[in-house]
């Protein structure tokens, strides 16, 4: 939607496009509820971080020390130092299970809620994100110059609006924000040439579409100035820019937050949700993963235990600064954080050649060890958003096999994040391609200990 294109773009593509109009005003927008999905591509494995197994044997327990958390009973492993003096600020949900082993469907339970155990290309049903990005859209017209729903870097794979269209997908920004030069295209134009340039442009496309609104008679050219009024906005509002300016936050808040690519998304990703963004998602990928850039801790990607130590503390570091933001700005009952991958991994560890040298694998050919997918068992970490805190729900067995008490689903996942948003997963229904009316949710329930 650069200066050229937003000129030029056809009047169909932009009818396409009515949905993108979003709702509320701006002063209510900064008290609309919010999520933080902060996304493991990969999987996390459980045991190594939030759900260690010291007892159990060599081939399960792996080298890490457990230490204590500021919650009496609750240990983490070694890697998350900063998180467990912070343990009072979140929950740990220890009993995840969905039923799909693969990366493509295991991402589609846990964001689409679609039961499917089988890959697949693409999504069949549309991610939360888009489908509360759509409900949210119903009430009318948005003042608030940023976007409702912003993907930081966002999960890209595996998930999508599907039937709802790409006008409910997120506004994606992409690129390292710890870069000196780091800027978010198509926001904020600071150059007066330019602004007025633009409303000349907006001025002319005006005027002939004017001439055919004679001829229009359902009232569907009304989207047409509903998509350019917010077009226009997000390119011309200062207030859009300064946003997503993070050289406006004070160095010892970034330096908090990590000046690395996953600190400086989460610490954007707060700034955001304070301007008012309603759906937030940022994926924590790429070189700090290690070799193989994500979490995907197979023997023959990464030494899992190396990958796990080059990675731990910039995650630790970054998703603490996170939710301590979130309580210390008085975010806490609006805000909901959830950080989570589509598994754990397997319990048992196993031991393959490396494929390849890098941060976190040996040399090719190396015998190395490390664990696979495993969907019966897994954890997640909820803040914000009214819970209690400062507690574990559920447990698994002794190996952290199976998930053995409050057995949480993907549909039990997604229904406690739309409950936070406002939404009724057991009663909304949206048509598919075929007109249909489709549930957001099948069988999930809000996790009741996660409901504010």
């Amino acid at each position: 939607m650069g200066l050229g294109g937003f000129a030029s773009l056809s009047l169909p593509g932009i009818l396409r496009m009515r949905a993108a109009a979003n709702a509320g005003d701006a002063t209510t927008d900064k008290k609309k509820s919010a999520v933080i999905m902060v996304w493991q591509p990969g999987g996390c494995s459980h045991i190594d971080t939030y759900d260690p197994k010291p007892n159990s044997g060599s081939e399960y327990r792996g080298p890490f020390a457990t230490i204590p958390t500021a919650v009496p009973g609750m240990h983490f492993t070694e890697l998350l130092p900063m998180q467990a003096k912070i343990a009072d600020r979140f929950t740990v949900l220890r009993s995840m299970k969905q039923t799909a082993g693969g990366h493509p469907a295991g991402s589609m339970q846990m964001l689409s809620g679609d039961p499917a155990t089988r890959d697949k290309p693409k999504p069949k049903y549309p991610d939360w994100m888009s489908v509360a990005n759509y409900l949210r859209s119903l009430d009318g017209p948005r003042a608030n110059p940023v976007p409702r729903s912003v993907g930081v870097n966002p999960p890209t794979t595996y998930t999508g609006p599907a039937y709802l269209g790409d006008a409910y997908s997120p506004f994606s920004v992409t690129g390292d924000p710890n870069k000196p030069n780091f800027s978010v295209p198509n926001i904020g134009l600071s150059d007066l040439h330019e602004v007025k340039h633009l409303n000349r442009r907006s001025t002319l496309r005006q005027n002939l579409d004017n001439m055919q609104r004679a001829f229009d008679q359902a009232g569907e050219l009304q989207a047409l100035d509903e998509f350019e009024t917010q077009a226009m906005t997000l390119l011309t509002n200062p207030k859009t820019k300064d946003a997503f300016d993070l050289s406006k936050e004070d160095d010892a808040t970034r330096d908090r937050y990590g000046r690395n690519t996953w600190g400086q998304q989460l610490l954007l990703a707060r700034r955001l949700v304070e301007a008012g963004v309603e759906i937030l998602t940022s994926s924590l990928r790429g070189p700090l993963c290690g070799r193989v850039q994500n979490w995907d801790d197979h023997a023959v990607n990464h030494n899992i235990f190396d990958a796990l130590r080059f990675r731990a503390q910039a995650y630790d570091q970054a998703v603490s600064a996170l939710i301590e933001d979130i309580y210390d700005r008085g975010l806490d009952d609006r805000v909901l954080v959830v950080v989570t991958g589509e598994f754990g991994h397997t319990p048992k560890i196993s031991y393959q050649p490396s494929t390849g040298a890098g941060n976190g694998s040996a040399a090719a050919g190396t015998r190395q060890p490390g664990r696979d997918h495993w969907p019966r068992a897994f954890s997640n970490i909820w803040a914000g958003g009214g819970i209690e805190t400062g507690r574990f729900i559920g447990a698994t067995d002794k190996r952290g096999e199976d998930s053995i008490e409050r057995i949480c689903s993907a549909e039990d996942f997604l229904a406690t994040i739309y409950h936070h948003l406002g939404i009724d997963g057991s009663k909304v229904m949206i048509k598919d391609f075929n007109g249909r009316p489709t549930p957001i949710i099948n069988h999930g329930r809000p996790i009741a200990e996660l409901m504010g």
